[in-house]
């Protein structure tokens, strides 16, 4: 089954003393649900998941959630970049923060716009729309509608965070909205959660409103998650991750059925780290990586028609694993950000794992999905200091920090955009490396900031967020 779906999730900061840039502190993942055909939501066909013009390109969103906005210290934007035959271009792009027409709000100190973003087409006429989540309860986030010239307008939105896909299996994508709060603690300040039936109305209403899981979320500070069809009966399950109390990060995982979505207590570790949702075996079933950046390991959960498989087929990779480059160090944080894609273009998944604190600087490792799952044969490591790629490493660059997979040229293989929030002392930047049969390579690599996209730049940790 192919698809060039990228699943990117990270441990998204909870400490909202970003300014500084305080990377040393855990929390929760990047992607997106993944990219389906370009096109219009219809009958048969999947909805259109990260093409905001509808051009048939891929386009990637760029958080910089420290950003300097109106003269509001971070208040935060988002940079889109649109995809083309060429790859992204910094001249093909739409700034959105809440001093842009159209975008409800106003910029406020310490608000966080772009701290977390998912993507979708939420009213069915095509074109994917962003969902813009902040680091404020109180301000919440916005929907920004995809159109054949981009991205403009929108309703504000009651939510931190949001996870797009198709709950109920009925043809049009859902949105999991969740109004979170930043205990910075031993007790998280909890989540509201509610799943917004699509299409959404231009208005921002949805079709229908269901709570989620209240019992359980409101002990959670979410920050991130991801969707996928993990027991393949049409409908998109959820992985979340976030802050639980203690100093502890955590994912909970729900699968779908008729009667919704239901919390998986057994058969799934949670992971203080990424998570990520993608089928690394090509049998149909989508599969559940879970970081676990403490212990710079990954878990990979195999799906199948009841769900995860049990534990004696859960397998453990890490910078040890044979055929996996470097070695597994106590700092390296291996499993901060996933993403899952296909880079090969051979209808399997693979897998790109972010260790953003290995050698002080960090570097992203990639790990080939097959028929038989995902191997450390083949495996591929890059950061700033591999030849052909873009800058030097420095020691708190934190490259790889935030990672996602996508298709920016349209030539059928899954590219990498990996982050370093902390370069240039919390600029930020973003690199996209170009997938081939062989893998990523260097070749046409490009590398961008905020200066680069005439955006606020300054501290403005570019890239804290992908989609």
């Amino acid at each position: 089954m192919f698809r060039l779906r990228s699943h990117a999730h990270w441990a998204l900061p909870l400490s909202l003393g970003l300014t500084a840039l305080t990377l040393t502190v855990p929390a929760a993942s990047a992607a997106p649900a993944g990219s389906a055909p370009s096109g219009g939501t219809r009958a048969g066909a999947a909805p259109v998941r990260d093409d905001f013009n509808g051009d048939g390109y891929a386009d990637l969103a760029v958080g910089a959630p420290n950003a300097t906005v109106s003269g509001r210290t971070a208040a935060g934007y988002v940079s889109v970049m649109y995809g083309g035959p060429h790859g992204l271009s910094t001249g093909h792009r739409t700034i959105l923060s809440r001093a842009t027409a159209g975008v409800p709000g106003v910029p406020v100190r310490g608000q966080h716009f772009g701290l977390q973003i998912s993507e979708g087409d939420l009213d069915g006429d095509g074109y994917a729309d962003l969902v813009v989540g902040s680091g404020s309860p109180r301000d919440g986030g916005a929907v920004v509608w995809g159109g054949p010239h981009g991205l403009s307008g929108g309703p504000a939105l009651p939510a931190t965070d949001t996870q797009t896909g198709d709950f109920d299996g009925d043809g049009h994508l859902d949105l999991a909205v969740f109004d979170a709060g930043f205990g910075g603690g031993d007790d998280p300040a909890g989540t509201t959660a509610t799943i917004w039936k699509g299409p959404l109305r231009r208005t921002g209403a949805p079709a229908a409103r269901t709570p989620l899981d209240p019992g359980h979320l409101q002990y959670i500070d979410i920050r991130d998650g991801d969707t996928g069809d993990i027991n393949g009966d049409g409908r998109s399950d959820l992985v979340l991750t976030g802050y639980c109390g203690d100093g502890n990060y955590c994912g909970t995982l729900y699968l779908s059925g008729p009667g919704g979505l239901t919390r998986v207590d057994d058969q799934h570790p949670g992971g203080d780290g990424a998570a990520a949702i993608g089928d690394l075996n090509g049998d149909g079933y989508d599969d559940l990586v879970s970081g676990y950046q403490d212990d710079n390991a990954v878990w990979v959960m195999y799906g199948g028609a009841g769900g995860l498989g049990g534990r004696d087929t859960w397998k453990r990779f890490t910078q040890d694993t044979p055929g996996v480059p470097g070695g597994r160090e106590e700092h390296d944080q291996f499993g901060r950000s996933v993403a899952v894609g296909d880079i090969t273009g051979d209808g399997v998944d693979d897998l790109v794992v972010g260790a953003p604190d290995e050698n002080g600087e960090g570097v992203v490792d990639v790990l080939r999905g097959s028929r038989s799952g995902l191997t450390g044969t083949g495996a591929q490591a890059f950061g700033q200091d591999t030849a052909g790629v873009p800058g030097t490493a420095e020691p708190y660059d934190s490259f790889g920090y935030v990672v996602r997979l996508l298709d920016v040229n349209g030539n059928g293989h899954a590219d990498l955009a990996a982050a370093a929030p902390g370069e240039d002392g919390g600029n930020g930047a973003v690199w996209v490396l170009r997938g081939r049969p062989s893998g990523l390579t260097t070749d046409a690599a490009l590398a961008f900031g905020g200066k680069a996209v005439k955006a606020p730049y300054a501290k403005a940790s570019f890239g804290l967020a992908l989609r």
